[in-house]
C-alpha cells in the first residue's frame, strides 16, 4: 500500500457493481432509444435493419464502449484527468468531451421539462382532440420564426417554470455525490423507467391496429441492406446510443472499484440498451398502428421521429385511444426518467473534470457547474426561438461535436500513443471475457474508418446547404460557431494549471493502481505528481 506524504482525497465510488450497471444503462436509455430509434429502423429495412444494427453494435458499440471503460478505469479520472495520465497532450480531448457535455446539459434539460409539463397534460387531454400540432408549436412552445425576430428573449412561463423545476431536482441530486445522489437516484429511476415502459408496451399491443404497426416495424426490407446509407444510418446512432464518446462512461468507470469486471459490465450495459431499443420500437409502432387506423391511412403516413413522435403524434393518440390518458402519463413519464437519468450523468463529466482540477468539494463544484449552466438553459430555452436554437445545436452538437472527438480521440490513442496495448492488458486483468487483437483492429481500424465516413458525409451535408432553411448567421452562431469555440476553449481549459489542492496529485487509490500494475508514469508526458511509485527494480 502506497503511504501519502500529503493530505489524501479518497475518489467517490459506485456502491457496487450493480449500481454502476443501473448508472450506466441510465445514461444509455434516454431519450433517442424512445423517439429515434424506432424511426430509424423502420426507414432502414424494418426486420432487416436488425442485422446492420447488431453488426454496428459488435463491431463498433462494444468496442468503443470498453475502450471508454479501459481509460476511465485504468488511469482513474475524469475525462481530462484520465487523458492526461495517459499522455500530457492528450488533455485537451477531455476537455473537448466535457465542453460537448456542457451544450447538451443545456439544451437536454428543456426537453426534460417539456416531457414533464406533458405528463400533466396529458391527464387531462390538454390540448384537445386534433389539435395536437398547433398546441405543441403555438399554444406551448409559442414558436417564433428566427429568420423574422432573430433571437427572441420574450419569456414563456409554461416552459420556463418546469425548466427551473427539472434543474433543482438534478442538482440536488448531483449534490450528494456519485454513491448517495447518482446512485441511489438511478436505482430507483432506471428500474422505474423499465417498468413503466414495459406496461406502456402491454397496453399500446391491445390498441385495434397494433398488429399492423408491428408489421411494418419488423417486415424485412432486404433490399435496404444493400443501400450504404442504411449502414451508416446503424452506426451513427449506436454511438450516439451508448453514450460513448463524450466522457460519461469514461467518468463513470474511474467510479468503479479495482476489481471490477468491465467487460463483463460492458456487454450487459450494451445488451440492456439494445433491448429497450427494441422493446421502445414494439410499443410506439403498435401505438402508431392504432394511430394509422384510426386515420384511415398506412403506418407510413403518420410515422416520424423525434420531437414530432413525441409531442404531436403520441399527444394524437393519446386523444384517439381508450384510456389514452394513461399512455400519456407512462411514455411522457418515461420521457422524464430516462431525461433525468442522462442529464445526471451529461452534468457528472462536468462535475467531475472540475473537481479533478481544482480539488474543490462536491456541493461547491456541484452549483459552480448547474447554476450558471441553468442560467443559461433559461435565457436560451424558455424563450419563443427555443426550438430553432436546440434543433441547430443538437444537430452541430453531434455531428461535429462526438463524431469528431471520437474520431480524433481513437486515432490519438491508438495510432500516436499507441495505446491500445496498455487498455487490453487492463481489460483482461480485471475481466472474465477478454479481448485482443480483433478488439484492436475494431477499435483502432474499424471505428474510425466507419467514424471518419460519417463525418464526411454529414460535412458535405452541412455545407451543402443551410441547415433546415435557417439564416446564416443563425447558423453560423449555434452551429459552426460553437462546434469551433467547443476546440478553442478545449485547449485553453488544458492550459489552465491543476491546483495545488487537486485530487489529481494526492490520490491514493490511482497510487494503488501503480504499485499494482508495477506502472511508473513518465515525467516527460505527465505534470501531475502521484505519491507513490512502482516497486524498486521493477519496471512497467
Amino acid at each position: 500500500m502506497a503511504t501519502a506524504t500529503t493530505q489524501t482525497h479518497k475518489r467517490e465510488a459506485f456502491g457496487s457493481r450493480n449500481v454502476f450497471i443501473l448508472s450506466a444503462i441510465g445514461s444509455a436509455v434516454g431519450l433517442g432509444n424512445i423517439w429515434r430509434f424506432p424511426y430509424v429502423a423502420y426507414e432502414g429495412g424494418g426486420g432487416a435493419f436488425l442485422i446492420p444494427y447488431l453488426c454496428a453494435l459488435l463491431t463498433a458499440g462494444i468496442p468503443l464502449l470498453l475502450f471508454d471503460y479501459a481509460i476511465g478505469h485504468r488511469f482513474r479520472g475524469s475525462a481530462p484527468l484520465a487523458f492526461r495520465r495517459m499522455h500530457r497532450a492528450a488533455e485537451p480531448l477531455g476537455w473537448w468531451q466535457v465542453l460537448i457535455c456542457v451544450v447538451i446539459a443545456v439544451y437536454y434539460a428543456v426537453i426534460v421539462a417539456w416531457a414533464a409539463m406533458y405528463t400533466w397534460f396529458s391527464a387531462q387531454l390538454t390540448w384537445g382532440p386534433g389539435n395536437e400540432n398547433d398546441f405543441f408549436f403555438v399554444d406551448f412552445l409559442q414558436s417564433a420564426d428566427v429568420a423574422k425576430v432573430g433571437v427572441s428573449t420574450e419569456f414563456v412561463p409554461q416552459v420556463g417554470i418546469p425548466l427551473i423545476g427539472a434543474w433543482l431536482i438534478v442538482i440536488a441530486i448531483m449534490s450528494f455525490g456519485v454513491k448517495r445522489g447518482i446512485g441511489r437516484a438511478n436505482m430507483i429511476l432506471t428500474p422505474l423507467l423499465m417498468v413503466m415502459f414495459a406496461i406502456l408496451v402491454v397496453q399500446s399491443l391491445f390498441l385495434p391496429g397494433a398488429v399492423d404497426g408491428l408489421n411494418a416495424f419488423f417486415t424485412p426490407n432486404w433490399e435496404a441492406l444493400a443501400d450504404p446509407a442504411v449502414w451508416a444510418s446503424a452506426y451513427g446512432h449506436i454511438f450516439f446510443s451508448l453514450s460513448v464518446a463524450f466522457g460519461i462512461m469514461v467518468t463513470y468507470s474511474s467510479y468503479l472499484k479495482r476489481k471490477t469486471d468491465l467487460t463483463g459490465s460492458g456487454l450487459v450495459v450494451a445488451f440492456a440498451n439494445s433491448s429497450f431499443e427494441i422493446l421502445a420500437g414494439i410499443g410506439v409502432f403498435a401505438a402508431l398502428g392504432f394511430m394509422a387506423q384510426a386515420q384511415g391511412t398506412d403506418v407510413a403516413g403518420v410515422a416520424s421521429s423525434g420531437i414530432g413522435l413525441a409531442f404531436v403524434a403520441f399527444p394524437t393518440i393519446v386523444s384517439q385511444a381508450t384510456g389514452g390518458s394513461i399512455i400519456g402519463v407512462l411514455f411522457f413519464g418515461a420521457l422524464v426518467f430516462a431525461g433525468i437519468t442522462s442529464l445526471i450523468s451529461v452534468l457528472e463529466v462536468v462535475v467531475a473534470a472540475l473537481q479533478d482540477k481544482l480539488g474543490w468539494g462536491r456541493v461547491r463544484t456541484t452549483l459552480t457547474v448547474a447554476v450558471p449552466l441553468s442560467i443559461v438553459s433559461m435565457a436560451l430555452f424558455s424563450t419563443t426561438t427555443a426550438l430553432s436554437v436546440l434543433d441547430t445545436a443538437d444537430a452541430f452538437v453531434n455531428s461535429f461535436g462526438i463524431m469528431a472527438v471520437a474520431l480524433v480521440a481513437v486515432i490519438v490513442v491508438a495510432w500516436m500513443l499507441h495505446k491500445l496495448p496498455v487498455l487490453v492488458e487492463h481489460l483482461n486483468r480485471r475481466s472474465s471475457f477478454k479481448v485482443g487483437f480483433v478488439w484492436k483492429m475494431l477499435v483502432g481500424v474499424l471505428v474510425p474508418l466507419v467514424i471518419g465516413y460519417l463525418f464526411i458525409t454529414e460535412l458535405i451535408a452541412k455545407i451543402s446547404e443551410p441547415y433546415s432553411g435557417y439564416p446564416t448567421w443563425f447558423v453560423a452562431i449555434f452551429g459552426w460557431g460553437m462546434v469551433i469555440a467547443l476546440v478553442v476553449a478545449a485547449l485553453l481549459l488544458s492550459a489552465v494549471p491543476w491546483s495545488k489542492r487537486s485530487h489529481a496529485r494526492d490520490d491514493p487509490e490511482y497510487d494503488d493502481f501503480l504499485v499494482e500494475e508495477k506502472y511508473q508514469p513518465d515525467p516527460e508526458t505527465s505534470s501531475i505528481p502521484v505519491v507513490g511509485t512502482a516497486p524498486k527494480g521493477e519496471d512497467a
